[in-house]
């Protein structure tokens, strides 16, 4: 771990507490290598952003606008982020799944950014996750120094944000001030080691720089400074234009021919986050700046390091740096632009390369701003901080050095130069005061466990999609057929019951976690713990499983359908979640575990094969012709423009499977079948029952049903014949199944299941009822698919295949 007690702690409180955390602390403290050995090495599944492209490229992590999809405008409090027409607010299905499975977001370079994009960020997380926590819950680790440089806001964005926020920095925003975040700062300092410049820097940083200190730091004061052409001395200056014209000035006075370096650019990588020149000129004798760590093994080089070009070809440039003694061949490096997907297999959230910047890793450096100069680290600079026009620039500036000796003032640095806000000071001196140690850690661990542990027995949330489902019931009870009520009301009851209990032992927990260890260390809490699980484990089975199965519904409104649907797909992706705690954590409490739980529960539903609902009702006993109507219905409405209910209503579909109508006087008696829809539809539905008649043997008294007439006109009886045979010997006869339908007034549909039956006697080839490629394709679709009725798979496969195919492959795979 690291060597000092800071680092230890602030590693703690992100690996074993929710609390959110501001890690701040001086430049050179080690904040950006704590950064990257997080992403290493932490259990939490976690996401990484900074306010820029550059930044976000170096934290290799993403831009809060890109991840968020926040508007570049000042985001107001009380204004609906949706509603705005600058950007895109659809979040698409992963980056929704990596905000509900995320425990963790770090915020790199957080002094720059604004308040109200830090609310933004808590209004977005609270859409996703829990919308009545802070960060929806959500542990935020926001890494940077205030007294470095600030957020950008203009004159007329701040006219807009000032009725809401003191000052612009992200601790004036309503979330941060919600929060309760700790604040732990990073002391040893790794880049210089001289006490006295150290000292100097302390003062700068806390604008109360000392007349000796002044007097000592103006030593360094060297008006006509030219440097030696070998010696690797960086001019930071605070405007970019003034950099750049010495850069060029520079770059012409050198005799000798320029070569150009064109990056490669691959995928997505934004121009704005380009790290250096897209085409770099450079020349022999040149002064450049490595920007970036040397990727190879030998860390030859690091982003910051100073050297002069000794040699130029078309893959490659020599450097040479003061001091050393090798020379650096310098090859192009990769920088990587992501983002972050859930990977299929382990759920975990992983970095997406999405786009490269290849290109050699140096730029022009006789002179950088001080703005692109935080995180680096000089060995020499020149400071011209005359004009230095916001807070922290000077003491950015000042803190690039590694050493007193190193540095060199263009200017006197007086006390007037060193901008600092009073509101940063004002924050830094009180979270000085407050400063957490192991007790306030303690705390906060035992917290953290509680409150996962009152997470695993929360059935609150149900409360939600139970009232719904009940509620939609009875508004439309005409509407809906099945059963509903009774389940629900027992499985209400059930969540009553969950609540009291729940409660009761969140309050027995909070007790004995008084005088007790950590929840997880202690005997007693996990002896309490298990007989918890064993107790709702047992009781969610009997009271909720149990109680699903035995709901069912169907109904002809599309709108009711889908909010009916819609309340049972969340009560069930919840009980599968609890489910899944209970199951995995049988053993006792391990938060470690839980974690690993909670990211998998939120893939539940998106794991488990889709299921259309509306289910046959088992209040007839002529199931299979209450599918073929609801067929023969779907078909007119689609050939007809229309919505399925117009064709005829679900009550209507009931009462004609009861009382089997073969005649148009039969069918006008049937509720809901008036004299228009019966001249319309009446000769296609009487036509399905006849057939499903005739194949179940159903014995109607009617030989021949006339269609056309008002009455059916009875004739004396015949012998039986099987009427599956009949079809067989006109298709032998070389007819077609639109010709037997014809010539024996049934529907085609009729005649194909009856030909059918003949497969397995080889009297009927599959190819003679169906194309070969359709049946070799819904051999391998259906096997994959999850519905009861022909119906719901027909909504879950492509269009070509007909009502008709989907039968006949479901006989045949049901048959092997």
């Amino acid at each position: 771990m690291a060597d000092n007690k800071e680092l230890e702690l602030a590693w703690e409180f992100v690996n074993n507490t929710n609390r959110s955390i501001f890690l701040t602390g001086k430049a050179g403290t080690g904040k950006t290598t704590f950064l990257h050995r997080l992403k290493m090495d932490c259990l939490k599944r976690l996401v990484v952003v900074a306010p820029t492209g550059v930044a976000a490229i170096n934290a290799k992590g993403v831009t809060i606008h890109s991840f968020f999809q926040m508007p570049f405008g000042p985001i107001l409090p009380d204004t609906d982020l949706n509603a705005s027409k600058s950007f895109n607010r659809k979040f698409n299905k992963t980056k929704i799944d990596i905000i509900r499975s995320m425990d963790l977001l770090v915020i790199d370079e957080i002094s720059m950014v604004r308040a109200d994009l830090l609310d933004g960020i808590d209004r977005t997380l609270r859409r996703f996750k829990n919308r009545n926590k802070v960060f929806g819950g959500v542990q935020v680790l926001m890494i940077g120094d205030l007294q470095q440089l600030s957020p950008v806001i203009k004159e007329s964005e701040w006219h807009l944000l000032k009725p809401f926020y003191k000052n612009g920095f992200f601790f004036s925003s309503l979330a941060y001030q919600a929060c309760d975040a700790v604040t732990i700062e990073l002391k040893h300092i790794y880049r210089q080691d001289n006490p006295v410049f150290i000292n100097i820097l302390n003062e700068i940083r806390n604008n109360v720089l000392s007349e000796a200190s002044a007097t000592e730091l103006n030593k360094r004061y060297i008006p006509d400074f030219t440097p030696k052409p070998d010696a690797g001395y960086i001019s930071l200056t605070t405007h970019n234009n003034k950099a750049e014209a010495t850069n060029i000035t520079e770059l012409n006075k050198i005799d000798g021919r320029n070569r150009f370096y064109k990056a490669k650019v691959e995928g997505k990588f934004p121009e704005y986050a380009f790290p250096n020149n897209e085409a770099l000129e450079l020349k022999v004798g040149a002064q450049v700046m490595f920007v970036k760590n040397d990727s190879n093994p030998e860390k030859r080089y690091f982003n910051g390091k100073i050297g002069k070009i000794i040699h130029l070809d078309q893959d490659e440039v020599v450097v040479h740096c003061p001091d050393d003694e090798f020379n650096i061949v310098t090859t192009p490096e990769v920088w990587e632009n992501i983002n972050y997907t859930v990977d299929t297999e382990t759920k975990a959230i992983s970095e997406n390369k999405i786009g490269s910047y290849t290109q050699m890793p140096l730029r022009l450096a006789w002179s950088i701003t001080i703005h692109k100069s935080q995180g680096l680290t000089f060995e020499k600079a020149i400071i011209d901080a005359q004009g230095a026009f916001a807070h922290g620039q000077t003491y950015v500036a000042l803190s690039r050095c590694k050493s007193l000796e190193g540095l060199v003032l263009k200017s006197k640095i007086h006390s007037s130069q060193i901008i600092s806000d009073a509101n940063v000071i004002t924050f830094n001196k009180n979270a000085e005061a407050n400063e957490p140690d192991e007790a306030v850690l303690e705390l906060s661990q035992k917290n953290f466990q509680l409150d996962l542990i009152v997470e695993v027995f929360d059935f609150y949330p149900f409360l939600y999609p139970a009232n719904r489902i009940l509620d939609v019931y009875y508004k439309n009870r005409g509407s809906i057929e099945g059963n509903v009520e009774v389940p629900l009301l027992a499985i209400k009851t059930a969540i009553t019951t969950f609540l009291k209990v729940s409660n009761g032992f969140n309050a027995q927990l909070k007790e004995l976690s008084k005088t007790e260890r950590l929840p997880d260390a202690s005997a007693l809490i996990q002896e309490r713990f298990k007989k918890a699980i064993a107790y709702f484990k047992v009781e969610t089975e009997t009271h909720f499983v149990e109680q699903l199965k035995l709901l069912n519904f169907t109904t002809d409104n599309q709108t009711i359908d889908k909010d009916l649907v819609k309340a049972l797909d969340l009560l069930e992706e919840l009980l599968a979640a609890k489910i899944l705690f209970f199951n995995g954590l049988t053993d006792g409490f391990s938060a470690k575990k839980l974690l690993e739980l909670r990211a998998k529960s939120k893939f539940l539903a998106k794991d488990k094969p889709k299921k259309a609902r509306k289910t046959v009702i088992d209040g007839t006993a002529n199931v299979e012709l209450f599918e073929l109507l609801r067929v023969l219905r779907n078909e007119i409405a689609e050939k007809n423009d229309l919505i399925h209910y117009q064709v005829f209503n679900q009550k209507t579909l009931y009462e004609m499977c009861e009382t089997l109508p073969l005649s148009k006087a039969e069918l006008l008696e049937v509720n809901g079948m008036g004299k228009t829809r019966v001249e319309k539809y009446g000769t296609e539905i009487l036509k399905v029952i006849k057939g499903y008649c005739d194949e179940n043997d159903i014995d109607t008294n009617v030989d021949k049903i006339d269609f056309t007439e008002e009455k059916a006109v009875e004739k004396p009886k015949k012998p039986k014949v099987d009427t599956k045979k009949v079809s067989l010997e006109l298709h032998k006869a070389g007819k077609t199944i639109f010709e037997i339908a014809k010539e024996r007034d049934l529907t085609t549909n009729t005649i194909f299941r009856h030909l059918s039956n003949f497969i397995d006697s080889g009297e009927i080839k599959i190819s003679d009822l169906i194309p070969l490629d359709h049946y070799n394709e819904l051999k391998e679709i259906i096997p994959k698919k999850t519905f009861e009725t022909v119906t719901d798979l027909k909504q879950q496969v492509d269009k070509k295949y007909s009502y008709d195919e989907l039968r006949l492959v479901l006989k045949v795979l049901n048959e092997t």
